[in-house]
């Protein structure tokens, strides 16, 4: 029987990399977003030329109900949760002082709520279970802090601090959590770059060029299908800089 992966946010960027990667290799992969929907059911069709067995919800996950809900659904359809993969999350380019209240929660929500909650649905049966792999999608503004993303910054050492604590927590119990501490990568939240500024950003990279989806996927894989003692670790990828 093949193992289960729950992507969060995987209708484009790097989560439906991941959805393909580990489509690809075997598992059965479940998709979810809360409103791209033609790109989810267009990442649903690739994914099933290669695991017919996926499906796709959509919820919001930042939301502890809709979160609740879909975690349930899951466990009904497949048995269980092998692998948490979460990516849900949303940028903000602007200075602080001018961000509005409702700005900044909206990024804390989508970027921890969102992986707190799938997290703490999904952990009963791992325990239980005594196995599970969980990963979470980060950034390296979460350990050096980015100018103008002073809140996204803060939203991904949130992720790195709390993967930290968990495997920790989480040890004992056979489950493993890690980070994947993401540089510049091709997607769709960083396409707001102009040409000047993406050859600046570039000239900073020693491997001189942005990472792929792809890379970041296969990264994701290897930590949840090669690692046996890997925790705890907030792992970089981003080509040097």
């Amino acid at each position: 029987m093949s193992k289960i992966v729950f992507i969060s946010g995987s209708a484009k960027g790097i989560g439906r990399a991941a959805a393909l990667e580990f489509a690809k290799n075997g598992y059965t992969v479940i998709l979810n977003t809360k409103k791209s929907k033609d790109e989810l059911a267009a990442t649903l069709d690739k994914v099933k030329k290669y695991s017919p067995s996926s499906a796709a919800f959509i919820s919001d996950v930042s939301d502890y109900e809709q979160a609740k809900n879909t975690i349930k659904d899951i466990y009904n359809k497949f048995g269980g949760i092998d692998v948490l993969v979460n990516n849900a999350g949303i940028s903000h380019i602007g200075l602080f002082e001018d961000m509005k209240p409702h700005e900044w929660q909206h990024i804390i929500k989508n970027n921890v709520e969102s992986m707190l909650n799938c997290t703490h649905l999904v952990l009963p049966d791992m325990v239980r279970r005594h196995c599970g792999c969980i990963i979470n999608i980060s950034s390296m503004w979460g350990t050096s802090g980015a100018s103008c993303e002073a809140v996204y910054s803060a939203s991904k050492g949130a992720m790195n601090a709390f993967t930290k604590a968990l495997a920790k927590e989480l040890g004992p119990s056979g489950i493993t959590v890690n980070a994947i501490a993401c540089g510049a990568v091709q997607t769709d939240m960083n396409s707001f770059l102009s040409d000047e500024e993406r050859s600046d950003f570039i000239e900073q990279i020693p491997l001189c060029r942005f990472g792929t989806p792809e890379e970041v996927a296969g990264l994701a894989l290897f930590l949840a299908e090669k690692n046996t003692y890997i925790t705890g670790q907030i792992i970089g990828i981003d080509g040097g800089f």
